[in-house]
Formats: C-alpha cells, structure tokens, sequence
C-alpha cells in the first residue's frame, strides 16, 4: 500500500491488520482539498471494500467526519452513563445507527465501476454517525434531563422524536448533497394522499394515541374501566402506536383501538389517588337499632384484608327495603386487582360479628294478609219474584190481572240491563214483548216518513212501552233509547197469552189502554197525523193475534 499525491493507492497483496487499519493522506471533494485524518473502522467491512477493483481504490475521508465520530461516540458515553436505571436499554438506537456507520462503504462490492461512489460512501456514513448523535442528544434531555423533573415520557412520545431526527438527518444529508429538500416533499404529495387515505384508520389510532398521551387519563399500570360493560376492567400495561393492552381480571389479554379508547368514556380506579372506594351493602332486621348495627359492621372490618384505615370507612343507612334495614358500607383499598377477595373477606367479617351480636341477617320475605271483601249476597229467587210482581202492580192496564196471575207474570218474565244510549226498540220493527222500567231513564222518540224526529216523552222507573207490538202484531211505532244505565222487565207475547186464556175480559180494557196511548202519539208527532184506530178495531186485532 503505498501513498501517491493526494489518494491512498493499494498495490500488491493486501495485508489487513486483524482489528483495524489507517487512512491517512489527502482527499479531493468537490474540487477542495481536505487531510485525511486516522479513522477506525472495523476490519470484516473495510476490508472487502478496499480489495476491490477500479475506480474504488481511492477512499476519501474528510476532517468533519472524524469529528461527527468522535461526537457520536462521546455522546452515546454520555447518554450510557447519565441515562437512568431501568432505562439505559433506550440508548441502544444510538449504538444501531453508530454500529451500522462503516455499511456505506462495502457499496464497492457492488457497484465497483461507479465513479459517484466515494461521495455516495462518505454521505451514508456521515447520515449514520449524524442519526446516532442526534438520538444520543435526544436521550439526554428527554429522558437524562427530563425525567429528573417530569414524569418519564410514554413510548409512543419517545417513538415519535426518535423518528423525527431521523427526518431531520436526513433532510441534512440531502441539503450537503445539494439535493433541495423541499422539492421531494413537493413532488411526493400525490403519493403522500394516496398513503394517508390508505392507512386512514392506522393514523387515526395513531393521532388517538398521541392525544391519549398528551392528556394523560392513564399511565401504565392504571386500572381502567374502558366502555359501558361493568365486567370489562384491566391493568394498563402497553401504550403503542396502534393500541393499548390491557389484562383483566380474568387473566384475559384485550387490545384495545387507540381511535376507539379515545372515544370511549373511560373510568379509572386508581387516579387521581392509588385508592378506590368499595361498596357492600348489608340488610338486618327492623328491630336492631341502625346506629348499632354500623358500629358493628365499622368495628368488624377494620383491619380486614385490603381495607385501608386512611381514607376512613364508614357505613350509612341507605333505604328501607321489604327485608329490612339497608346498610350501605363504604370502604377504600388499594388492592384493586383483588377487589373480590377485599370485598369477600368483608362480608365474611360482618357476618361473623353480626352473628356473635345475635342479629340475623333476614331473608326476603312478604307478610300476605287477607282482608274479606264485603259481597252482597245474592237475592233469592222468591224475594225477587215478590219485587217484580210489586212492579207490575203498579201498572194501571195491568190492575185487574189479579195476585195469582200476577205473581205468575213475574215469575215468567226476564230482567235486562242496557247501557246509556243504547237502544231497547227501534220504530219500524216487528216486536213480540213489552217492557217494564225497573230503573233507569229512557226518551221516546218517533218521525213520520220524511218528518223530523220528535220526543214524545220520557219514561221512568214504572212506566212500561212496547205494548202495542204484543197485543197487536203492529211493528214498533217509536224508539225507545236508554239515556243512562236502565233495568227493565221484558214480558213475552206466550206468557201474555196465558193471561188472556185465563181472563179474556181483560181484552176490552187493554184496548181502551192502547187506544188512548196512541192519541197522546198522534198528537205529539203531528197535529195533521193519521187518527188512532178506533178502539173496537183494537180489541178484534187482540182477538185474532190471541185466537180468542
């Protein structure tokens, strides 16, 4: 190896020394002239670049880049030595990048005939040894520094300037390159859209996850409730670009979304106090004094597993319940990852110190009592036979029937109910019975063909209608409306005909009746109506309906 002009020419057999060798002459870049300075590279990766052919035999190494060494090396000491305990394994990007600085030069085994390439080499190594520095002096003040004030910084922070001096390296390599920065970012804006549209949904859980970082609703090792679901509880124990892993109680293993916690209402038990407050809730009987029971249950727990004597337990009456006396203990601990053997271990005490008090715990229970309610009893069918025939008395067409017959008459006859505003008849109808009002009040209405409706009366309790269709076959002559809750007694036309069998005098009688019913009819409906038929006509039209 011999040293001509300003470059290191390699002539005849190459002797490497096992661990290094050194460069030392003059250089040319860019038409200046710079010393070569002694620098050490490692023996596997200079080797093979130096043996090769052509154009590669010469290569150039200038001051600053012994200097971008020497300041990585005393950098990463720095940050080895300052970092804390625990957090030394962060250096090692710094120990990659400057470990990897010698790589640009086995580019000869490559590309042996390129004239660029000692320029290429020097540039790579350099953007090397420049990463390393700049993530030595990022350890040093975000975490060496920092952390001696501050909480430490999340991964997911440390991440995201790690990356940013690698961005910053090598926008410093291209400028020394003579390659303007700006114009790539420019020119790669259509591919910069088409990348942020595809991973759409890993950059939001992404910026979620730095946001979840700048706010800080948990750390590492929080206990979070992280939706609405009760069972779905877990211990923080990764915080990452793309989600939070969480372990719960049962043991199970949930990744969560960055962009869905960031949503989601979150719940965390240990923060802003390691502390979190239990409730148990305890029923005794009614006739243990409340005030009583509460220094019981506080007497009984303290001490017990998980339960904390600071912040101070205590035990209000929360409701009065169909059991009993409802106790509402409230307790804090911070064993929150066995919150169910706190919680049982309580129970099991205030049982215990219940029981030796002799107060039981009551178990639900209803207390059912019977109150008969007054019924009235049903009325016997002679008492209501007696009340209808006194009824039927008290109509004057029906006066001279006689007690036998009357008393028959009610026994044979139905009593029917009907509604307000129902009706009983209707005008034009063919009807075969006639009723009796036993109570209630009922409006008579009739209208002649193309003729207004016109009320002829009102009946009440005693009154009867519907005579005229029994005794005579003529179809219904007006309506009869219910005009609230009516009782009436319906007599049939065979039962009627049994009384005329027995006394058929009765016939002349009812048709003076009818006869003079249907003129108080006609005279109400119309002064200008038809006339009633005679009476004789009535009476023959009885005869022929009953074959008299």
């Amino acid at each position: 190896m011999a040293l001509q002009g300003h470059c290191l020419h390699v002539a005849g057999p190459w002797r490497c020394n096992p661990l290094q060798y050194r460069l030392e002459g003059f250089a040319s870049t860019r038409g200046a002239k710079f010393p070569l300075i002694p620098m050490c590279l490692p023996f596997p990766l200079m080797c093979p670049a130096l043996v090769a052919s052509g154009s590669w035999l010469s290569l150039p190494i200038d001051l600053d880049l012994r200097r971008e060494l020497l300041a990585a090396v005393v950098s990463l000491l720095v940050v080895v030595v300052l970092l804390p305990r625990g957090r030394k394994r962060l250096a090692i990007w710094s120990l990659a990048f400057l470990v990897v600085s010698p790589l640009p030069f086995t580019l000869p085994i490559l590309f042996p005939a390129s004239a660029s390439g000692p320029a290429a080499a020097l540039l790579g190594t350099r953007f090397f040894l420049l990463t390393s520095l700049l993530q030595s002096v990022l350890l040093l003040f975000a975490v060496a520094v920092w952390e001696r004030l501050q909480p430490p910084l999340s991964r997911i922070f440390l991440d995201v300037l790690r990356c940013l001096m690698v961005a910053v390296a090598l926008v410093a390599m291209l400028s020394a390159a003579g390659v303007a920065a700006g114009s790539l970012f420019t020119g790669s804006a259509v591919i910069t859209a088409a990348l942020g549209f595809a991973l759409k949904e890993t950059l939001g859980n992404v910026f979620a996850g730095l946001a979840i970082q700048a706010e800080r609703p948990f750390k590492l090792g929080d206990w979070i409730q992280y939706d609405a679901n009760t069972a779905h509880v877990g211990r923080v124990v990764e915080i990452n670009w793309r989600a939070t892993k969480v372990i719960t109680l049962d043991d199970v293993y949930v990744i969560i979304p960055n962009s869905q916690l960031a949503q989601a209402s979150i719940r965390n038990f240990t923060q802003p106090d390691p502390w979190s407050r239990r409730s148990l809730f305890v029923v005794t009987p009614y006739d243990v004094p409340p005030q009583r029971v509460q220094a019981i249950i506080l007497e009984a727990i303290r001490g017990s597993f998980g339960v904390l004597e600071h912040p101070t337990p205590s035990v209000v009456t929360n409701a009065f319940t169909d059991r009993g006396v409802e106790h509402w203990v409230r307790l804090y601990t911070t064993e929150f990852n066995k919150r169910d053997r706190v919680d049982g271990m309580a129970r099991d005490r205030i049982w215990y110190a219940l029981a030796r008090h002799g107060i039981e715990i009551p178990v639900a229970t209803h207390a059912v009592r019977m109150t008969p309610l007054p019924s009235p009893e049903p009325e016997p069918p002679e008492a209501a036979i007696a009340r209808r025939a006194t009824a039927l008395g008290q109509i004057g067409m029906l006066d001279a029937i006689g007690g036998d017959l009357l008393q028959w008459l009610a026994t044979e006859s139905r009593e029917r109910t009907y509604a307000a505003g129902e009706q009983v008849i209707r005008q034009g109808e063919s009807g075969e019975s006639m009723f009796v009002l036993l109570s209630g009040l009922v409006a008579v209405t009739s209208c002649d063909e193309d003729g207004p409706l016109v009320q002829i009366s009102e009946l009440a309790a005693g009154d009867y209608f519907g005579e005229m269709s029994l005794m005579t076959g003529a179809p219904r002559t007006a309506t009869v409306t219910a005009r609230e809750e009516t009782r009436v007694l319906e007599i049939g036309r065979e039962t009627f005909r049994h009384i005329l069998e027995r006394r058929p005098e009765l016939v002349e009688e009812l048709g003076k009746v009818l006869h003079d019913r249907l003129a108080a009819r006609a005279q109400a409906v119309a002064d200008a109506g038809p006339s009633p038929p005679a009476a004789q006509d009535l009476f023959s039209k009885i005869r022929d309906l009953f074959s008299l």
